[in-house]
Parts: C-alpha cells; sequence; structure tokens
C-alpha cells in the first residue's frame, strides 16, 4: 500500500541544514497497524508528515496505493489526500464556532467526485459519531466536549470519506490515562475491522498494542520489528470491515454535495467568522459604510446640481440659435446694431416655414413698463412673443395658458405673469381672468409662468409676456423685433440650422455695397454646454472623494483580512490537510472579504439614503439617491472586497499545510 525508497528530508535553519530523515525505505501492507516511535527529535513526525502528503522529501520516492506521490502538485496531493488518508491529530484541531458533527463533516466540503469515479461513498457524520460513542454529543460544540470526546470527533472525522489508511500522531498525548486507554481500543477496533492505521507515538507501552513497530533515531530507521501474535487483515477483510465501522450514506442524501454547495458553505463559515470578530468585523466595515454613503450622497447633490443647471439652461434657451442685426461699418463710422439693418415680423415669421431643422421660433422685442392692479403696481419687464416662446425658453404655464398665434395675429391684449410680478401684484390670490393695466392699457391674465430663478443680477421672473405683435404696435411702439430666437428639435441639427439661417439672412434686405453678413447667428448652447461641463467635472470630482473613502475602507478590509489569514493559519493547515485545493481556501476567504463588504455596503446605502434625505430637507428640496448610486455602491462594495480580499487570500492558499498545523 505505502512504499518509500530512499526518502531524504532536510531543512535549513539560518545558515545550518538540518537532517530530519536519512535514507528511509519502507513498506507498509493494507491492513497493518504500524507504530512509529522515537525520542523527541528523532524523525518519527516527519515521517508521518511524509506519509499523510503534507510534507514533501526532499529527495526518494514515495508511492500509494501504487501512484508515485512525490511529484504531484499541490492540488494532487489534496485530492489523494482526500480520497486516501484520515488524520489524527494530537492537538484535535476541531474548528471552535462549529458543532462535533459539523466538524466530522468538514472533510465532505472538499470531496471531490463520488462512486461513479470508482470512489467509495462518504460516511454519514451522524452515524460515525455513534460508532466511536459519543452520538449523543453531535450537536454541541468542542468547548462543551471533554480532551477524550473530542479526540472521538476527530477520528469520526478521519473516518468520514472511507479511507484506506488512518494516520495518528501522538493521540493520546494530550490525554488523561483513562481517556487514553479509551482511545488506544477504539484504534484497535478499527484495525481488527481492517483499517490501516499508523500511529506516531512516544510511549513504549502504546507502540506494543500495534503489529509492528518502527523505532527512529537522528532521522533513520533503526529497527523494524514485527509482533508474530498479530496478522494483517486481508483486504477482502479491510473492506467489508470499513462498511461496518463506516457505513455509506444513503443514496441521494447531502452528502455528496453539489459544486454550488462549497460556495454556500463558504458564506456560512465566513459569517460565522465575522460573528465570532464582531467589534473588529464592524470597524472594518465602518469605513465601507462611510465610503458607500459619502458615494450616494455626493451622487444625490451632483444629480440635484445637474437638474438645477438644467432649470438655468432650460431659462436659457435649449439648442437656442438667436439672430441679431449686425452693426455696420458706413463711411469709417461703426454703426449701432439695427441703426441701418433691422429684423421685420414677416422676415420673423418666415424662418420656421423656410428651415426644417428649426421647430419653434419667437421674435423679440422688451421694454420697460408700469403694471397696475387695484392698488399694487409695479414697475418690471414686458417682453414681446411668438407661441414658440415656451418651446425654447421652457416656460409652459404652470397654471393656465399661453396665448395662441391667431391671438398674436390679433393684437389680443392678453398676458403671462412672471413669478414675481404676480406676487408684486396678486399676492396669493389667483390671478387668471384678472385685469391688469400695462401702461395704462388693460389686459387679461391668461396664465403664470414657472420660476427661472436669476440670471446674474437679473430676475428671470419679473417680467410679463404678451403677444409679440401687441407689444410692437399697441405697447411700445416698434416696427421692428429686436432679436430673433429658435430652437431645434435635437442638439445634432444645430450647425445646419445655424447654416441654413445664415444663408437666409444674406437675402433679407441689406444695404448696398457692404459686403459683410447683415446679421450674426449665435449658437446660444454655448453656455448651456459650458454649464453642464462645469457640473459633470463637479459631479466626478464629488464621485472622486467618495471613492477615496472606499479605498481607505478597503485598506482597512485587507488589514482585518490578513490578521484573520494570521489568527486562522492552524484552521488553514487543517483545511488543506482535509483536502482543500488552494483555490477553496482562497474562495473562502474572497467570500469573507466579499461579505464583510456587502454587510458594509448595505449599511453605508442606508445610511447615505438617510443623510441624503436629511441634506434634503436643510437644503430646502427633496434630495433621493439614485439607483445608479445604489448599483455603483453595491459594485463598489463587491469590487473593494475582491479586490482587498485578494491577496490575504492568496497568502491563505500559499501556506503549506504542514507549517501551518506547527503554527502557534
Amino acid at each position: 500500500m505505502i512504499v518509500l525508497e530512499n526518502v531524504c528530508k532536510t531543512y535549513r535553519m539560518g545558515e545550518t541544514i538540518v537532517s530530519a530523515l536519512r535514507d528511509v525505505s519502507l513498506r507498509i501492507e493494507e491492513g497493518e497497524f504500524v507504530s512509529i516511535i522515537g525520542s523527541s527529535g528523532s524523525g518519527k513526525s516527519t515521517l508521518l508528515h511524509i506519509l499523510g502528503l503534507l510534507d514533501r522529501p526532499t529527495s526518494g520516492s514515495l508511492r500509494i496505493a501504487g501512484r508515485e506521490a512525490s511529484g504531484l502538485d499541490d492540488d494532487a496531493l489534496s485530492r489523494l489526500r482526500s480520497e486516501t488518508i484520515g488524520f489524527v491529530f494530537q492537538q484535535f484541531h476541531l474548528l471552535k464556532r462549529i458543532t462535533a458533527e459539523e466538524n466530522v463533516a468538514l472533510p465532505l466540503i472538499y470531496a471531490k467526485g463520488g462512486e461513479g469515479e470508482g470512489l467509495r461513498p462518504p460516511a454519514d457524520p451522524a452515524v460515525l459519531l455513534k460508532h466511536v460513542g459519543i452520538g449523543h454529543r453531535g450537536d454541541h460544540k468542542p468547548n462543551e466536549l471533554s480532551g477524550g470526546q473530542q479526540q472521538r470527533v476527530a477520528i469520526a472525522r478521519a473516518l468520514v470519506r472511507r479511507p484506506t489508511l488512518i494516520l495518528a500522531d501522538e493521540p493520546t498525548g494530550n490525554l488523561d490515562s483513562k481517556s487514553g486507554a479509551e482511545i488506544m481500543a477504539l484504534f484497535r477496533t478499527l484495525h481488527a475491522q481492517g483499517l490501516t492505521i499508523i500511529l506516531v507515538t512516544h510511549e513504549p507501552s502504546i507502540a506494543a498494542l500495534a503489529d509492528r513497530t518502527i523505532r527512529m533515531h537522528d532521522g533513520e530507521k533503526v529497527e523494524d520489528v514485527r509482533n508474530p501474535r498479530r496478522e494483517a487483515v486481508s483486504a477482502a477483510a479491510s473492506a467489508a470491515a470499513q462498511e461496518a465501522i463506516a457505513p455509506a450514506a444513503a443514496p441521494g442524501s447531502r452528502l455528496h454535495p453539489p459544486r454550488w454547495h462549497l460556495f454556500l458553505t463558504g458564506l456560512q463559515q465566513a459569517f460565522a467568522s465575522l460573528w465570532a470578530n464582531k467589534l473588529r468585523a464592524a470597524l472594518s466595515a465602518l469605513g465601507i459604510i462611510i465610503g458607500v454613503g459619502a458615494v450616494i450622497v455626493m451622487l444625490a447633490l451632483g444629480s440635484a446640481a445637474q437638474k438645477s443647471v438644467g432649470t438655468q439652461i432650460a431659462s436659457l434657451g435649449s439648442n437656442r440659435l438667436t439672430i441679431f442685426a449686425n452693426p455696420q461699418q458706413t463711411g469709417g463710422v461703426r454703426m449701432q446694431a439695427g441703426a441701418v439693418t433691422r429684423i421685420t415680423l414677416d422676415e420673423t415669421l418666415e424662418i420656421e416655414k423656410r428651415i426644417p431643422q428649426i421647430s419653434a421660433v419667437t421674435g423679440g422685442v422688451s421694454g420697460g413698463v408700469q403694471a397696475v392692479y387695484k392698488a399694487n403696481n409695479v414697475y418690471t419687464q414686458v417682453r414681446g412673443a411668438l407661441p414658440g416662446y415656451q418651446a425654447i425658453y421652457d416656460a409652459r404655464p404652470i397654471y393656465g395658458r399661453f396665448f395662441t398665434l391667431d391671438e398674436c395675429t390679433r393684437r389680443a391684449r392678453v398676458a403671462v405673469l412672471g413669478t414675481t410680478v404676480l406676487n408684486g401684484l396678486f399676492g396669493d390670490q389667483n390671478p387668471v381672468g384678472q385685469t391688469i393695466l400695462i401702461n395704462h392699457i388693460p389686459f387679461t391674465v391668461l396664465g403664470v409662468l414657472p420660476p427661472k430663478g436669476a440670471d446674474g443680477t437679473n430676475d428671470l421672473d419679473d417680467r410679463i409676456v404678451i403677444p409679440l405683435q401687441t407689444a410692437m404696435f399697441r405697447v411700445l411702439g416698434r416696427r421692428y423685433v429686436d432679436w430673433v430666437d429658435t430652437t431645434t428639435a435635437t442638439p445634432e441639427d444645430l450647425p445646419a440650422a445655424q447654416e441654413e439661417l445664415l444663408d437666409l439672412t444674406r437675402e433679407w434686405p441689406h444695404i448696398p455695397g457692404v459686403t459683410s453678413d447683415s446679421y450674426r447667428v449665435i449658437d446660444m448652447s454655448g453656455v448651456a454646454k459650458a454649464l453642464k461641463s462645469v457640473t459633470d467635472t463637479l459631479s466626478v470630482m464629488l464621485a472622486s472623494v467618495a471613492a477615496i473613502s472606499l479605498v481607505v475602507g478597503g485598506i482597512g478590509i485587507m488589514n482585518t483580512m490578513l490578521i484573520s489569514v494570521t489568527e486562522r493559519t492552524r484552521e488553514i493547515g487543517l483545511r488543506k490537510a482535509l483536502g482543500a485545493r488552494g483555490r477553496d481556501i482562497r474562495l473562502q476567504f474572497l467570500i469573507e472579504s466579499v461579505a464583510l463588504c456587502l454587510i458594509g455596503g448595505g449599511l453605508g446605502i442606508v445610511a447615505g439614503t438617510a443623510a441624503t434625505l436629511v441634506v434634503g430637507y436643510f437644503h430646502g428640496t427633496w434630495l433621493f439617491p439614485t439607483f445608479l448610486s445604489i448599483f455603483l455602491s453595491c459594485g463598489f462594495s463587491v469590487g473593494v472586497g475582491v479586490g482587498f480580499g485578494y491577496w490575504p487570500a492568496v497568502r491563505a492558499a500559499r501556506l503549506d499545510p504542514i507549517t501551518a498545523l506547527r503554527q502557534e
């Protein structure tokens, strides 16, 4: 079953080379009960670790069940350990945070394959605990069991994969004489039922209970004695006995877990580990909570700023092209704009018909007027406009209505009020249908414009909008419009519309002999783009500041995980001894890191939402976290968990099992 040929093992301790094993050769058959004895430093434990594939020989050959093991990689060794070998340790190595039955089932988490690959099906942990005499203590945690009971749990754990070989390292070393005798009686029973057992001890009385004793001294095998009164159990008897001591689980039972079972188990163990270190986990998650909360608040503020700028852009006019009369130079004198060239009403109305890209047009005239309602009067600006004013300036009345093109043509005396004029004339009253005087001319109020705020020092709400023709011919006495505002359906239409407008204005009347354009077309969307660029930059800066908080929190997570790896080094060694591969250990610690970050992220979302509502309350507006901010926060949480948890997970996965098991 096991063949060692000329195996040597050396260690380097500083500048000194220590030979733990020197040219050891031996053969162990199936069904034997072998004890390895020797004083401390004789090499017996090193020999056992090499036989158990926990350590590699420096030179020589090791074959288990006819398979050469010395050249296998770590994952292949883990699989061979899982399928072939069961370990019983002197220190028990039971996980304190799970029950006895869960400790017994631990090797099944890392079990690969099943009966379909020629492997024996696993045993039932509950049944195994009954076989070793503590079935009634399966739901107890290790700290609730005596030393002898803990060792029985460790033996049951070694049997759960129904291995062909049991390796026991000083199994009675930490037990009193009575418990030690009980454990040795259990080993004799297991051997009598056919298991191959290799036991390391320093007590001759314990070694004498085996059918073969190998004595080690200074790394060499100095004696190999067989007890003629004991006979090895046949292979057939061994197979039958294994079914007796470790009966296979029922078909379809949970003992053949699917591939995703490792993830669920890792998640469960991650939460158990975090709960066991609640304060440390809470302090580590605090950085993520602050970071995620900051991301949500900053993005909410950025979104509010963008909406505010959007409102200002709408007040300036979206996708707006404005036509002005261009100042002309005649006889060396630069004339005032509009002094020679002017825009007529007919030219204004012609624009929308001639240029398909233009979706709305309004001419513009303005002037100061006195507005009166009963005993209230205000000095304000009156502005003449066409119905296209609503689309260009996003000025649809908040209640009431805007005037129509027919009312413009009829020069109707109707008006729409800005909110500043509304407050000055009507206060809290409804102005719709009421009559006001504008420069002593009666006008009927049709509606109220939406609030626009201020544009620098100008109050955009301190105005009255009336039909263009009414303003020109009834109120201000104008024959020409001061400017023309147009808009396109999309920003992409602006360049083409601007070119079309320039071509059209060249057809309008101009001064003979003047070659320069008599009119200019200004793209007013540049201001809007500049404002949007500023707010976008501000939003990115706010999000970047919040992201820095997440990075700081991630450093805390990495520190916590590195501490966790250090504290659980022996647990990592145990899991590897039970068959865990490097990627299994890496996955476990990554799951723990991501779980910690997700907990912090969830609490951060709650805290960020609450903070957003509070900020909005004191700001005087409703602020809500956006779906994007929540999605980014969750994504950042997972990213921080993986990014900052990967290195600790890799360190854990790279630990040598025997070095980890020896860690204090």
